[in-house]
């Protein structure tokens, strides 16, 4: 089934080429002239969409260091940190949105942002963007769900350790609060995430189940799993994007580079274009003429008239001019109804 929509114009669905976001998060690393360098390098390597999020740390949580506000998982990438710390140095500025939309717009690419509270959807509706996204974390925040929808604006779903019922759930008020455009992503929340987790074929069971379009938040590393994603029916892939790992940042460890971005653009839509459906026998002009090459019976010896075809004067060879080779047992111990010279291709009107 397929459930096409479009952002900003932009089709998005199983016929189209795969939709690719690029999420700058906090790669801009506090620098609005490093954050338009992505936008402009995003934008070379051809993604279609520009992400940010919209928060300040106190929109996200509290200025303490108690431990259920510090990260102690020592397998994180943000060991020790606080909460609060951590946002603060994640975020994007408010002021600084309005120029990344602009030169991101100016570039063809669609801007838009993760809002986190209502003062991020007041504030992205003053700047018009073409559609939401809800993060993994907040998919279960119903009343923030519910002020995204009542935009009336696409809206994407990250459904990261969401369950079935949870989804299900959000799905329900998005569509209850006027939301019509829902594109859910199956998503990892581990950063980096192991593809191993990835558990891609869930994502056909997305859009049966919910009747939606579906796509890859992907927080692995490169983009192997992103590009075999295409092949389960993600038609929106989302990637977060650096100019250089080796730069530092919150999320530069599992981020790509503008290289790999590139790669992915590419790979994703070869991975689309061959879909194609199924398909027996010549399925192009290009590949019909190489019929030719197939091989067929041919003379490769001089052959007098009233001769006998054996094995020494008829060959199954290329190129596929003569009679399928098949036909070889019917032609050996037949006589030549003429002369043959070597290099004919065996017709029925060479046998006697």
């Amino acid at each position: 089934m397929k459930h096409r929509i479009a952002i900003a114009g932009r089709p998005i669905g199983l016929d189209s080429p795969p939709f690719i976001i690029a999420e700058m998060s906090g790669n801009h690393n506090h620098s609005l002239d490093r954050a338009l360098a992505l936008v402009d390098a995003a934008a070379d390597a051809g993604a279609h969409a520009l992400k940010l999020q919209t928060y300040t740390a106190d929109t996200m949580t509290l200025p303490i260091r108690t431990s259920a506000f510090v990260i102690d998982d020592p397998n994180s990438l943000w060991h020790g940190r606080s909460l609060h710390d951590l946002y603060e140095e994640a975020h994007t500025p408010w002021d600084w949105h309005g120029p990344i939309f602009e030169r991101a717009r100016s570039l063809g690419m669609i801007p838009f942002s993760t809002p986190f509270d209502d003062t991020a959807v007041d504030f992205l509706e003053s700047l018009d963007v073409a559609c939401y996204k809800i993060a993994s974390f907040e998919m279960t925040d119903i009343h923030l769900v519910r002020r995204v929808a009542r935009t009336g604006k696409p809206m994407i779903i990250s459904t990261g350790m969401g369950t079935v019922a949870e989804i299900a759930e959000t799905v329900a008020v998005a569509r209850d609060a006027g939301a019509t455009d829902l594109i859910l992503l199956k998503c990892t929340s581990a950063y980096p995430s192991m593809p191993e987790d990835a558990n891609i074929l869930t994502i056909p069971n997305l859009r049966e189940t919910f009747q939606c379009e579906a796509g890859l938040s992907d927080h692995t590393m490169g983009v192997g799993v992103s590009v075999a994603s295409v092949a389960h029916g993600a038609t929106v892939i989302e990637k977060h994007f650096t100019l250089r790992r080796a730069d530092g940042g919150v999320d530069s460890a599992f981020s790509l580079e503008p290289e790999e971005m590139r790669a992915l653009v590419v790979e994703t839509q070869r991975a689309w274009a061959s879909l194609g459906g199924v398909s027996y026998g010549a399925s192009s002009a290009q590949e019909t003429k190489s019929l030719a090459f197939r091989r067929s019976l041919y003379v490769s010896e001089d052959m007098a008239a009233g001769e006998i075809f054996t094995a020494a004067n008829v060959r199954a060879i290329r190129p596929g001019y003569g009679l399928p080779t098949k036909y070889l047992d019917t032609v050996l111990g037949r006589k030549a109804a003429r002369a043959i010279k070597r290099g004919e291709p065996v017709g029925w009107d060479m046998l006697g």
